[in-house]
C-alpha cells in the first residue's frame, strides 16, 4: 500500500472516529501533497503526481516546520500552541519511516562518501544526493550536512 493510500485511509478513519485533531493534521498533509501535485503538473510532470519519496520529503519538511514553531511558541510562553504543534508532529511521524540512529547515520554517511568517491568539500553535493536518494525521510539532513562537511573538509 503506497503512502497516499495510507494517508487517505487514515483520514477516513479519523472522520469515522471523530478524532478532530488527527483529522485536521491529515488534511494539512493531503493539502501539501496536492499543492506538490499541482506544482509538478505546471512543470510538465506526470499526471500521477508526487512520488512516495516526494511525499516523504513533504512530511519531513512539515515535521521540521512544526518543531521550529513549537520552539518559538515555548520561547513566547505560548505552551498550549507548542503542545498543539507537538501533537501534529506525532501524527505526521506515524507516516515517516523509522529514523536512523546516530551510528546508522554515521555508517550511511561513510558509505555514501566511499560510493561517490568524494574527496573534498566540492563533492558534498554528490554525497548528499546519494544520501537523499537512499534515506529520504529516515534521517535529518540538517544534521547530516555538517557531518559530511566535517568529513570532507
Amino acid at each position: 500500500m503506497n503512502l497516499r493510500t495510507r494517508l487517505t485511509d487514515a483520514m477516513k478513519d479519523a472522520m469515522r472516529n471523530k478524532e478532530a485533531a488527527r483529522l485536521s493534521t491529515l488534511r494539512l498533509i493531503n493539502a501539501a501533497i496536492k499543492d506538490r501535485d499541482i506544482a509538478l503538473r505546471g512543470k510538465g510532470g506526470s499526471d500521477e503526481g508526487a512520488s512516495d519519496d516526494e511525499v516523504l520529503g513533504i512530511l519531513g519538511k512539515m515535521v521540521k516546520q512544526r518543531q521550529e514553531s513549537a520552539k518559538a511558541y515555548e520561547e513566547g510562553a505560548r505552551l498550549e500552541l507548542a503542545e498543539k504543534e507537538r501533537a501534529e508532529i506525532l501524527v505526521i511521524e506515524d507516516y515517516l519511516p523509522k529514523q536512523l540512529s546516530a551510528d546508522e547515520t554515521s555508517e550511511a554517511v561513510n558509505a555514501a562518501i566511499a560510493k561517490t568517491g568524494a574527496e573534498s568539500i566540492r563533492d558534498m553535493g554528490k554525497v548528499m544526493g546519494e544520501l537523499k536518494g537512499k534515506y529520504m525521510g529516515r534521517m535529518d539532513f540538517g544534521k547530516v550536512g555538517p557531518m559530511v562537511k566535517d568529513l570532507l573538509g
